[in-house]
């Protein structure tokens, strides 16, 4: 079984239903540690329900990227991590990781890639007025969401639908799908 990471800034809806997909069985891993660069962020609560330890930390204490990015090789390396799945991290991955971890990073996104990279995917899609959007799974490289693709997934956009009916539609598939793709990276690995 493999030990993975997630990383996040958020909320942690995703880093839940990917710890929840792994005690269940459907994830073969084990989810050993969070990466956190938001001392405030409600993930960090999850992961300690969870009794996951988390490695937590400000990205302004740090010289440059590279000096944090240090930082979170030396935990992954303490936490014998094998793969790094990113759930609402907030930041660009660089050489230091990718390096480390290349092929072994994956990223979720609430559009359908290309369309829509960077943040507030979701925003941009409903202001659009596009009829369809979507999740996204693809590996990570050193652009904003510009890895290849794994899997994707379409959304409809509902006349009249509110933005926050369409978010809430939007995470459902991601909390079915993110797991079922990390299933089969990982049988694969």
């Amino acid at each position: 079984m493999k030990n993975i990471a997630i990383f996040a800034s958020g909320s942690g809806t995703n880093f839940q239903a990917i710890v929840d997909a792994t005690k269940s069985g459907i994830v073969p891993a084990r989810v050993a540690l969070l990466v956190c660069d938001n001392p405030g962020a409600k993930v960090i609560e999850r992961a300690e329900r969870e009794h996951i330890p988390a490695f937590v930390f400000s990205p302004k204490n740090y010289a440059s990227k590279a000096g944090f990015e240090q930082a979170i090789l030396t935990e992954l390396r303490k936490h014998k991590i094998e793969f790094i799945a990113l759930a609402g991290y907030m930041r660009l991955i660089g050489p230091t990781l990718l390096d480390a971890y290349e092929g072994k990073i994956v990223n979720i996104h609430p559009s359908l890639l290309p369309a829509f990279p960077g943040k507030d995917a979701i925003g941009q899609a409903y202001r659009a007025g596009v009829k369809i959007t979507g999740v996204t799974i693809h590996y990570v490289d050193e652009g904003m969401d510009t890895g290849p693709i794994i899997a994707q997934r379409a959304v409809p956009v509902y006349e009249g639908e509110t933005l926050a009916q369409l978010e809430a539609r939007i995470h459902d598939v991601e909390h079915e799908l993110y797991p079922a793709v990390l299933k089969t990276l990982l049988e694969q690995q």
